[in-house]
């Protein structure tokens, strides 16, 4: 089996090498229609965001910021919702932190988390609470202050800073009330754990067996009470870049499960976490083979690298930008998705990673399935009918209210659409149950419906379009005059007896005999479609008609 692992790794390293330093990325068709494209937004000091004060500016920094991730095909925001032992929603457990107002403890007038995740979602974004979980900051700020004077054994200095004490069995009851309030009062689609481990100034005086136990339960208390209230809600955290030091590569002293206790592939593989975003802040060896062994201990999870492009600023390192294109190429062949730390270097374009990136994702993506949690499918939408307008719309599918369904449409020349391929995708996970479309173009669309676990529906398929075989009278919209439909005289060379009218989802709502005039006061307001038939059953779309009553 390592021979089998060490020989991938090699021919991983050939391709990452093949790689051209240019923007070049790889083919359309190698384009995943099932991938995490994630950032951190940092709220810390509002070095990402808020960099202002004011309540109008910060909605507008970002909804600005949100456009453009999109535009870049990123769909998963980790908010930074828990600084430092401070919060920024009214929490019933820690007090405000400084970045919203300027002043620990100060309320902004309005709610910042739920602010976002509204607009993330409008954009079919996912938002994820991203929560710092042992860090509590300066022992003499705010948040850490308070902590110490309520629960004084849950709180341990080191040096200037305060930490929650991984070895106080309070640590995980409190940190799980802290996520279960967010999971509870917020429409977030996960719970991202920060800093889940030892800090690297804690001189672990325990064996690490004991270690690595302390934290493991800490998640697992996090994992049973968000799971209690929204078992869909998705739990991940970011650990250290390396698991632990491998056969042929070493991490050399700094690594997850050997250095901080932290045994995050175990959680994996014992189901209290959902998704692994691994800090792979590294290059050449010390990324390629940390990065494919995630992916062999990924235990039908997720595992996304965390890629560290802030070094691409010459402030902060000296990568060039063939370090992280490489890098995403070959963990995309690995089928991993990227994330990057942080927003700020990806909106400024550092040495053309923004550029890069939006070309690298051309097509939109959707969250893999969480099916290690639920394979039951939702019911397929029921097409509504097109408007007049150009509006194309569709029933919702009934479901638990909290359990809130999205809906993905694709659009194709070709009829079926084909909803494996990403570069069909047009809108994904909207949540309203309608979309504008181009009506004066047809093309054919299919709609699908998706659950909170990432389960996708089977698709409604709508054919506006047929490119192969259909009569040149196939697109003509055909007038109705006084509630009646007027056609054409029947070619010498067309042999049909019938005329069938259908639904934009060929659904039958009438079939007569070819004649001149057909009276349509029966029908529904819309867009229709008709169809020759003859005796042996051989039809052909000839037209549409639309149907709008005063």
């Amino acid at each position: 089996m390592k021979k089998i692992i060490f020989g991938c790794l090699l021919s991983i390293l050939a391709f990452s090498c093949a790689v051209s330093t240019s923007a070049q990325t790889l083919s359309t068709e190698q384009s995943p229609k099932y991938e995490i494209r994630a950032v951190w937004l940092t709220t810390i000091g509002g070095i990402d965001w808020p960099r202002s004060h004011s309540i109008n500016v910060q909605k507008a920094e970002l909804c600005d910021m949100l456009d453009r991730l999109k535009e870049a095909g990123i769909n998963t925001i980790f908010l930074q919702t828990r600084v430092r032992g401070t919060v920024i929603y009214p929490s019933a457990f820690e007090p405000w932190d400084d970045c919203i107002t300027g002043r620990a403890g100060k309320a902004p007038g309005y709610d910042p988390l739920e602010f976002a995740i509204e607009e993330c979602h409008k954009r079919g974004l996912q938002l994820h609470a991203w929560v710092v979980t042992i860090p509590i900051g300066k022992w003499k700020k705010l948040g850490c202050a308070q902590l110490n004077k309520k629960h004084p054994n849950m709180v341990k200095r080191i040096g200037e800073d305060g930490y929650m004490n991984p070895e106080s069995p309070k640590t995980a009851e409190y940190l799980a009330k802290i996520c279960k309030e967010i999971v509870d009062n917020y429409d977030v689609d996960g719970i991202h754990l920060d800093y889940i481990r030892y800090p690297e100034t804690w001189k672990i005086k325990v064996p690490k067996s004991k270690g690595r136990a302390n934290i493991t339960q800490i998640v697992r208390a996090i994992h049973k009470e968000i799971k209690s209230s929204k078992p869909w809600v998705m739990l991940s955290c970011s650990p250290i870049g390396k698991h632990d030091d491998l056969t042929r590569y070493r991490s050399n002293g700094w690594n997850a499960r050997t250095t901080v206790c932290q045994d995050a592939q175990q959680w994996l593989k014992e189901g209290i976490m959902d998704a692994l975003f691994p800090m792979m802040y590294f290059r050449d060896n010390h990324f390629y083979p940390f990065a494919l062994d995630w992916q062999e201990h990924s235990y039908g999870r997720i595992v996304v690298p965390g890629l560290g492009i802030y070094f691409l600023d010459p402030r902060e390192g000296r990568w060039t930008s063939d370090v992280v294109t490489r890098q995403m190429n070959v963990i995309r062949e690995l089928g991993m998705g990227h994330c990057f730390f942080r927003v700020k270097y990806l909106l400024d374009n550092v040495k053309g990673v923004y550029d890069w990136t939006k070309d690298f994702n051309k097509f939109p993506a959707l969250i893999p399935p969480m099916n290690w949690l639920s394979r039951k499918l939702p019911d397929q939408p029921v097409l509504k009918g097109i408007s007049n307008e150009g509006v194309l719309s569709w029933t919702d599918v009934p479901i638990n209210p909290q359990n809130r369904l999205v809906y993905n449409v694709y659009a194709s020349e070709q009829y079926p659409v084909d909803v494996t391929k990403s570069e069909n995708l047009i809108a994904t996970r909207l949540t309203e149950n309608s979309l504008m479309i181009d009506i004066k173009h047809p093309v054919n669309y299919a709609i699908t419906a998706q659950d909170r676990y990432g389960n996708e529906s089977r698709a409604t398929q709508i054919c506006l379009h047929e490119p192969h075989g259909a009569p040149q009278s196939s697109s003509t919209m055909i007038p109705i005059v006084d509630q009646y439909l007027s056609l054409p005289s029947k070619p010498s060379t067309l042999n049909a007896d019938f005329i069938v009218i259908e639904t934009l989802a060929r659904q039958t709502v009438t079939v007569c005999p070819y004649k001149k005039q057909i009276n349509t006061s029966m029908l529904n307001e819309g867009i229709y479609q008709w169809r020759t038939l003859d005796k042996k059953g051989v039809t052909h779309r000839m037209g549409y008609f639309s149907i709008k009553r005063h």
